[in-house]
């Protein structure tokens, strides 16, 4: 049996996650990427009892694929320990390119490693690339390659915010791509089993992915420049003071996403927090703890942070608020 992979991309903040809970079914199993060290985003996900999920650390596009088949065979290993599913979405880290990722997954790419790969290749196949995209910040995301190439050489592009003209701006990246308003879309519509064809889409769209089965030099890949991902992992934060620290890594340089769960001291349940760029959207209180196991974690990413600024001003939380500069 061929299981078919749908590959789920999009920028950071596009909204994937919020996509992805809604095509959700208990037949489902997952592959979380996330961009730094410590997961959050699979404690953001509204998993089933019985649903298959394999996280990921690091970013899954500079692992050059081998990161992704790892996960699938993990995958594989849950099946053979009962585990049922008869489909699986990989959703990636919002910086991911897609190319590697593809090219990884699709017959003629990426040349198997040992036997793993080879048993991976023969137990999935790449069915289709769904992109989400928030059109308000759009136009700035488009100076990132990776961006372009998330629209490029995807088979759907569900769209949040003012269509405008975008629908055809977006045509014009990739002709054959399915358009639907993120608002509306039928989940199952994104979900259809086939297998994917670069035919159609981005004119570069081959070039790209024949250039990644060529790459050989791995061993100093970095495709994000100075892009990092900073944990932040506590306890119980004052009410007076997480706000606070908040608005000051949202309005620092370089900021790209902040999100996690935050646990205060005025209520037991945790905060669901994010933000994109320099925008802090209203926190949401999730019921529970995902797990049952309550403490703040936060992930800050963002171009040329000070990462020991920030670690000292997220463990000074309980006392004076520092400058982030000190």
């Amino acid at each position: 049996m061929v299981t078919p992979v749908f590959l789920l991309t999009g920028f950071l903040g596009a909204g994937k996650t919020t996509l992805l809970n809604r095509m959700l079914t208990p037949d489902t199993a997952l592959v979380i990427n996330e961009f730094g060290l410590v997961a959050v985003d699979h404690d953001l996900v509204l998993k089933g009892r019985e649903q298959a999920v394999v996280t990921s650390t690091g970013c899954i596009c500079c692992a050059v694929g081998a990161d992704l088949r790892g996960s699938l065979d993990g995958l594989l290993h849950l099946r053979a320990q009962g585990a049922q599913f008869s489909r699986v979405i990989v959703e990636t880290t919002g910086l991911a390119d897609p190319a590697p990722i593809i090219n990884s997954l699709i017959p003629g790419g990426m040349p198997a490693m040992g036997l793993r790969d080879h048993t991976v290749a023969r137990a999935f196949r790449l069915a289709g690339v769904i992109t989400v995209v928030d059109l308000d910040g759009l136009q700035a995301a488009l100076a990132r390659p990776e961006v372009l190439r998330q629209i490029a050489m995807a088979d759907h592009l569900v769209l949040r915010g003012a269509l405008g003209n975008w629908p055809q701006r977006l045509r014009a990246i990739n002709p054959g791509v399915q358009i639907h308003d993120a608002g509306t879309v039928d989940p199952a519509r994104l979900l259809q089993p086939a297998s994917y064809q670069a035919f159609g889409k981005g004119a570069d769209v081959g070039d790209w992915l024949r250039a990644e089965t060529h790459l050989h030099d791995l061993s100093a890949l970095n495709r994000h420049g100075d892009v990092v991902a900073v944990p932040l992992v506590g306890g119980v934060l004052p009410d007076a003071a997480f706000q606070a620290f908040l608005d000051g890594v949202a309005a620092l340089p370089g900021m790209l996403r902040i999100k996690g769960l935050i646990a205060t001291d005025g209520d037991p349940r945790p905060l669901v927090v994010h933000g994109v760029g320099h925008k802090l959207y209203p926190g949401i209180r999730a019921d529970h703890w995902p797990d049952g196991q309550a403490g703040t974690r936060l992930v800050v990413i963002g171009a040329g942070l000070d990462e020991d600024a920030l670690r000292r001003r997220f463990a000074a939380l309980t006392g004076p608020l520092p400058g982030l500069g000190g």
